[in-house]
Order: C-alpha cells, then sequence, then structure tokens
C-alpha cells in the first residue's frame, strides 16, 4: 500500500550555493558542480515527496540562484503535472554567505516542525548541518568537492526515503544510524568533524582547502573506506575501517622516503598524490588524543579551520554520538518488505 504522510509533515532543504567551487578547482581536475544541477536536485526530491504526500517543503535561500531557480520552478508548475508539496522559503534577516547561514537555516526549519533535513553539500557542508540538527534525521547529499561523508545518490530516490521517514512510514531506528563523530579542543575553541581532522604545519588558514600532503604530519578518521577520496582514503587503503564500525583511525604522517608506507592516494578528484605514513593505528570511541603540536593549523573534514597558537596541545576525541543519519538503503529495503510503494490491483480478468 503507498504511504501517504499527514500533509501537515514538514521536510527542510538547505542547498549550499558555494559547494563545489573551491581552490581545489585550480590544483585539481575537479568539476563545479552547477547551481542549475542543485535546483533541478530539489526539483527532483519535491516530486518524489509530494508522490508520498509530505504536505510543507523549508526552503533555503541564497545568493546564488538555488531557491530563484526553485521559485520560478514552483511558479510555472502545471495543474496537470505531479502535485508537490506547499514550497515556504526560510528567510533570514542578513544572508552572509558563509557557513553561519546553514546552521541558522537548520535550526530555523526545525523549530519550524521539520521532521527530516536534507542538505545539498560536500563534506563542509554537511558538517555544518549536522551540528545544527540534534536528533533530527539528516540526509546528505553530495554537491561538494570531496564527497567522503554524503553518500552519492539520484535525489528522486534520496526523496522518496526522505519522505517515508518523514511521514514516519517506517521506524527511525530502522532508517538511521548514528553517525561517529571528531571533538576537536584548541584552546577555547571546539570544532566538530565527520570524516577526518589533520594537523597541518602552515601557518594560516589560507584558501582552506588541503591539496598538499608534504604539510600533514597527524591524521585522524571516524572512518577509512577503499572507495573514499579525500584524506580519509589515505587509511582507507593501509587499514580500512567501515563506517558501520565504532572504530575510527590515528595516522603520524611524514615525508614518503623517511615513511613505513607510502600510500597513492586520491586526496581530491584528480588528484592522486603519495603520501607518507609512519604508523597506523585503531582510535578507540571515547579516546582523547594530544596532537603533537602546540603550533599549527588544524583542518576538519577537509579545511582548514583552527590556526593553534596555545601554550598546550590541542586534543582530539572520537565520540559515537555524531549525527542521526538517514540510510537511504535501509529505509527503501524496509518499504519493498512493507509494501510501502506499491498498489495492489485486482486484475481486468478478476475484476470482471
Amino acid at each position: 500500500m503507498l504511504a501517504s504522510a499527514d500533509p501537515a509533515t514538514t521536510v527542510g532543504i538547505v542547498a549550499n550555493p558555494a559547494s563545489g567551487r573551491d581552490i581545489r578547482r585550480l590544483v585539481a581536475q575537479a568539476s563545479v558542480f552547477p547551481t542549475a544541477e542543485k535546483a533541478n536536485m530539489v526539483q527532483r526530491i519535491c516530486g518524489a515527496l509530494g508522490v508520498l504526500g509530505i504536505g510543507r517543503v523549508l526552503m533555503s535561500t541564497d545568493l546564488g540562484g538555488i531557491s530563484a531557480a526553485v521559485l520560478r520552478a514552483v511558479r510555472t508548475r502545471r495543474d496537470s503535472e505531479a502535485p508537490w508539496p506547499e514550497v515556504e522559503f526560510c528567510e533570514l534577516d542578513r544572508l552572509t554567505e558563509s557557513a553561519a547561514d546553514t546552521t541558522h537555516m537548520v535550526r530555523r526549519m526545525i523549530d519550524a516542525g521539520a521532521r527530516v533535513i536534507i542538505c545539498l553539500g560536500g563534506d563542509g557542508t554537511a558538517r555544518v548541518a549536522a551540528a545544527a540538527c540534534g536528533d533530527t534525521p539528516l540526509l546528505p547529499l553530495s554537491t561538494g568537492t570531496n564527497n567522503a561523508f554524503p553518500r552519492l545518490r539520484e535525489a528522486t530516490v534520496a526523496g522518496l526515503a526522505a519522505g517515508l521517514v518523514a511521514a514516519r512510514a517506517v521506524d527511525v531506528p530502522t532508517a538511521t544510524r548514528r553517525a561517529s563523530m571528531l571533538e576537536v579542543h584548541a584552546g577555547e575553541r571546539t570544532e566538530f568533524a565527520l570524516v577526518d581532522v589533520c594537523v597541518c604545519t602552515a601557518r594560516y588558514v589560507g584558501s582552506r582547502a588541503l591539496w598538499d600532503p608534504a604539510t600533514l604530519t597527524e591524521l585522524y578518521c571516524t572512518f577509512a573506506e577503499p572507495d573514499g577520496i579525500g584524506l580519509s582514503s589515505v587509511p582507507g587503503q593501509l587499514c580500512p575501517s567501515p563506517r558501520e564500525k565504532p572504530d575510527g583511525v590515528a595516522l603520524r604522517l611524514g615525508p614518503p622516503d623517511r615513511a613505513r608506507h607510502v600510500v597513492h592516494a586520491p586526496i581530491a578528484p584528480g588528484l592522486v598524490v603519495p603520501v607518507g605514513v609512519l604508523d597506523c593505528r585503531p582510535l578507540r570511541p571515547g579516546e582523547r588524543v594530544e596532537l603533537g603540536t602546540t603550533h599549527g593549523v588544524l583542518a576538519v573534514d577537509g579545511e582548514r579551520e583552527l590556526e593553534h597558537r596555545g601554550a598546550h596541545p590541542a586534543t582530539v576525541c572520537l565520540r559515537p554520538d555524531g549525527p542521526r543519519c538517514i540510510d537511504v538503503s535501509a529505509v527503501l529495503r524496509a518499504a519493498a518488505h512493507q509494501g510501502l510503494l506499491t498498489d495492489i490491483q485486482l486484475n481486468p480478468t478478476e475484476a470482471a
């Protein structure tokens, strides 16, 4: 039986216009993820949500053209087309074109009743959205440069999964899993990472994105998959740790000519480089590690974020209580088992 949501059911969609546009476009062969495709993804999500009877979508606003394209689509839809949810645009008093916009949008959507947050961006966007989600299920979709955390999913399929969770047609424990995260303390600042934390010898944050492994000395990952992209691909080839497992990995890095292992790792699209690894070990949940430097830059999820100049070392800790993420495959398996996307019709000969 086709699942149908309460008309008041609400889903939030946050699309980052800046994702997929960092400096790695210049130092690697990564492609730019166009605004038009992000807007098309939102439209495909709305179509899937409409089939399930989701009544309302809260859509983020931006200055990059995504929300404007979605608004045009809303206004030009024909009555004969499959229905969409009512689309409301979540406006802020002032758009800063920074990560703060995502944080404020997500919080406002949850306060307005969103049962699920769908996030279009890369690892950095997912990290910011996750920090604001609390227990609200999150579905990150890949539209960034390095997409180690967001799964690559067709937006229509993702929209069906999100709608089934929002409609509570499948139970949350079946539909979601808790992701691990890394908590970083440096001086008075605390940051969280969904994929990795890295120590860099650079003095300043600068352009943020990492692409030169020669400056890296330590790496901590929540998971390490052999087919991953970004820094987590280094332990992914050397000491894999699936994201479904509680343990992470910890590595000390060094020059390839002095390292015990040299991994040829895809640290960015089109950029496969040798990375020297001195040693690699499991990182246990709850384990707090002092970083081996009091001066340098700490990168979270592939972006230089913290300039550490403290008298005491920074620390990193693996925590099991990260965001509650929607498992698209698990949701659609449950939908198939329960017949949630299936109508039963009599054969015409039987009806006669």
